[in-house]
Protein backbone atom coordinates (compact mmCIF):
# COMPACT_ATOMS: atom_id res chain seq x y z
CA UNK A 1 0.00 0.00 0.00
CA UNK A 2 1.11 3.57 -0.52
CA UNK A 3 1.63 6.30 2.01
CA UNK A 4 0.68 9.95 1.89
CA UNK A 5 3.66 12.15 1.09
CA UNK A 6 4.68 15.49 -0.41
CA UNK A 7 6.25 15.50 -3.86
CA UNK A 8 9.97 16.35 -3.56
CA UNK A 9 9.77 18.51 -6.72
CA UNK A 10 6.55 20.53 -6.42
CA UNK A 11 5.50 19.81 -2.80
CA UNK A 12 2.06 18.54 -3.90
CA UNK A 13 0.38 15.96 -1.70
CA UNK A 14 0.20 12.50 -3.34
CA UNK A 15 0.18 8.79 -2.54
CA UNK A 16 3.77 7.52 -2.60
CA UNK A 17 4.20 3.95 -3.82
CA UNK A 18 7.10 1.59 -4.28
CA UNK A 19 7.32 2.51 -7.95
CA UNK A 20 6.68 6.27 -7.82
CA UNK A 21 8.39 8.79 -5.60
CA UNK A 22 6.87 11.89 -7.29
CA UNK A 23 3.33 13.09 -8.01
CA UNK A 24 1.51 12.34 -11.29
CA UNK A 25 2.28 15.74 -12.86
CA UNK A 26 6.01 15.47 -12.10
CA UNK A 27 6.00 11.84 -13.25
CA UNK A 28 4.61 12.93 -16.62
CA UNK A 29 7.36 15.55 -16.87
CA UNK A 30 9.95 12.87 -16.08
CA UNK A 31 8.49 10.64 -18.79
CA UNK A 32 8.78 13.46 -21.34
CA UNK A 33 12.38 14.02 -20.27
CA UNK A 34 13.07 10.28 -20.61
CA UNK A 35 11.66 10.27 -24.14
CA UNK A 36 13.86 13.26 -25.01
CA UNK A 37 16.99 11.55 -23.66
CA UNK A 38 16.16 8.22 -25.30
CA UNK A 39 15.51 9.84 -28.70
CA UNK A 40 18.84 11.66 -28.39
CA UNK A 41 20.72 8.46 -27.56
CA UNK A 42 19.03 6.38 -30.28
CA UNK A 43 20.70 8.44 -32.98
CA UNK A 44 23.84 6.72 -34.24
CA UNK A 45 26.08 9.77 -33.81
CA UNK A 46 25.00 10.21 -30.17
CA UNK A 47 25.48 6.63 -28.96
CA UNK A 48 29.04 7.37 -27.84
CA UNK A 49 28.08 10.58 -26.02
CA UNK A 50 29.34 11.28 -22.51
CA UNK A 51 26.97 12.26 -19.72
CA UNK A 52 27.65 15.99 -19.98
CA UNK A 53 27.11 15.83 -23.76
CA UNK A 54 23.70 14.21 -23.21
CA UNK A 55 22.81 16.96 -20.72
CA UNK A 56 23.88 19.66 -23.20
CA UNK A 57 22.14 17.99 -26.15
CA UNK A 58 18.82 17.39 -24.43
CA UNK A 59 18.55 20.08 -21.77
CA UNK A 60 17.51 17.43 -19.25
CA UNK A 61 18.94 17.74 -15.73
CA UNK A 62 21.93 15.49 -15.00
CA UNK A 63 20.35 14.13 -11.80
CA UNK A 64 17.30 12.99 -13.73
CA UNK A 65 19.46 11.20 -16.33
CA UNK A 66 21.35 9.51 -13.48
CA UNK A 67 18.01 8.44 -12.01
CA UNK A 68 17.10 6.82 -15.35
CA UNK A 69 20.43 4.98 -15.41
CA UNK A 70 20.17 3.80 -11.79
CA UNK A 71 16.59 2.61 -12.32
CA UNK A 72 17.74 0.59 -15.35
CA UNK A 73 15.69 2.54 -17.87
CA UNK A 74 18.85 3.47 -19.81
CA UNK A 75 21.01 0.41 -20.39
CA UNK A 76 24.71 1.34 -20.27
CA UNK A 77 25.63 -1.74 -22.32
CA UNK A 78 24.17 0.02 -25.38
CA UNK A 79 26.09 3.25 -24.77
CA UNK A 80 29.83 2.61 -24.26
CA UNK A 81 30.90 6.08 -23.05
CA UNK A 82 27.97 6.77 -20.75
CA UNK A 83 28.54 6.34 -17.02
CA UNK A 84 27.70 7.85 -13.67
CA UNK A 85 29.86 9.13 -10.80
CA UNK A 86 31.14 6.98 -7.94
CA UNK A 87 29.33 7.96 -4.73
CA UNK A 88 32.62 8.27 -2.84
CA UNK A 89 35.16 9.88 -5.20
CA UNK A 90 33.12 10.97 -8.24
CA UNK A 91 35.04 8.89 -10.79
CA UNK A 92 32.88 7.74 -13.73
CA UNK A 93 31.68 4.13 -13.35
CA UNK A 94 29.32 1.84 -15.23
CA UNK A 95 28.06 -0.51 -12.50
CA UNK A 96 27.56 -0.56 -8.76
CA UNK A 97 27.60 2.44 -6.47
CA UNK A 98 31.33 2.90 -5.92
CA UNK A 99 34.39 2.35 -8.11
CA UNK A 100 36.89 -0.51 -7.77
CA UNK A 101 39.59 1.62 -6.12
CA UNK A 102 37.16 2.91 -3.48
CA UNK A 103 35.93 -0.65 -2.90
CA UNK A 104 39.47 -1.92 -2.33
CA UNK A 105 40.21 1.06 -0.07
CA UNK A 106 37.14 0.30 2.07
CA UNK A 107 38.04 -3.40 2.21
CA UNK A 108 41.58 -2.50 3.31
CA UNK A 109 40.24 -0.26 6.06
CA UNK A 110 37.91 -3.03 7.24
CA UNK A 111 40.82 -5.49 7.28
CA UNK A 112 42.90 -3.07 9.38
CA UNK A 113 39.98 -2.62 11.78
CA UNK A 114 39.67 -6.41 12.16
CA UNK A 115 43.38 -6.65 12.96
CA UNK A 116 43.10 -3.94 15.63
CA UNK A 117 40.11 -5.71 17.17
CA UNK A 118 41.99 -9.04 17.20
CA UNK A 119 44.95 -7.44 18.96
CA UNK A 120 42.73 -5.78 21.56
CA UNK A 121 40.93 -9.11 22.17
CA UNK A 122 44.28 -10.85 22.68
CA UNK A 123 45.33 -8.18 25.15
CA UNK A 124 42.06 -8.53 27.08
CA UNK A 125 42.22 -12.33 27.14
CA UNK A 126 45.83 -12.46 28.29
CA UNK A 127 44.75 -10.84 31.59
CA UNK A 128 48.13 -11.59 33.21
CA UNK A 129 48.74 -9.63 36.36
CA UNK A 130 52.24 -8.39 36.84
CA UNK A 131 53.67 -8.31 40.31
CA UNK A 132 56.31 -5.79 41.18
CA UNK A 133 58.75 -6.30 44.05
CA UNK A 134 60.70 -3.59 45.69
CA UNK A 135 63.50 -3.71 48.15
CA UNK A 136 63.66 -1.37 51.00
CA UNK A 137 66.94 0.41 51.58
CA UNK A 138 66.19 0.64 55.32
CA UNK A 139 67.15 -2.25 57.60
Amino acid sequence: MGELSNCPKCNTLFVKTQFRSVCDACFKEEEKAYETVYKFLRKRENRKALLHEVVEGTGVDEDLILKFIRNGRIQLSNFPNLGYPCEKCGKSIREGRICDSCTSDINEQLHQLDEVEKISERNKSSNIQTTYYSQSTKK
